[in-house]
């Protein structure tokens, strides 16, 4: 597949609300592999379609020790619960908040074969599905900063550290410092 340009703050698009995928073709599917390699090769755990300058409902999740996962057209269903966490981006590089999050949400999405997948996840992937879901409706991590003099720039070592998956869960990921996640599917069609 193909590695795309990942868009940065400040450009627009990523201010700008997704469409919904109305048919899953060989473009989605196409979009959706090369976001894969995208976030992997930028050492992601989450990529939203804007993030790479187009304007579908579509998400790719890869949480360490963990096969990829591709969304098409998720959306939050119910959030419970408030925690703190530390939080970054790769549309916002070199960068890091406290931000307030879920401890557990309700997420449904389509896979790539059409089927509704359900989830009910916590910790980490709660929290990566809340970050990318917001990034299609034009939200950025920087909006739910505790305090915006929280934001603070990190060195390109602590950066690369930072984005690295597979670290051991009380090293900081891209996402956040102390959590792991846990989460249980159901599919349906």
């Amino acid at each position: 597949m193909a590695i795309l340009p990942i868009i940065t703050f400040p450009d627009k698009v990523l201010r700008r609300k997704a469409r919904k995928i109305k048919t899953i073709d060989r473009s989605i599917k196409r979009l959706s592999y090369d976001m894969v390699d995208t976030m992997n090769d930028a050492g992601g755990i989450g990529l939203a379609a804007n993030q790479v300058g187009v304007l579908k409902r579509l998400i790719v999740v890869q949480l360490p020790e963990e096969e990829p996962r591709i969304y098409i057209n998720p959306e939050i269903l119910y959030r419970e619960g408030s925690r703190m966490v530390e939080e970054g981006c790769l549309s916002v590089p070199g960068f890091v908040g406290n931000v307030e999050r879920s401890i557990w949400v309700k997420f449904r999405a389509l896979n790539l074969e059409s089927k509704t997948i359900r989830i009910k996840a916590d910790s980490l992937l709660a929290q990566v599905l809340e970050h990318e879901v917001d990034h299609l409706n034009g939200i950025l991590y920087m909006d739910h900063l505790a305090e915006h003099e929280k934001l603070r720039p990190i060195s390109p070592e602590e950066y690369s550290s930072a984005i690295r998956p597979g670290q051991e869960p009380d090293q900081r990921d891209d996402l956040t410092t102390f959590h792991t996640h846990s989460e249980s599917e159901i599919h349906s069609s």
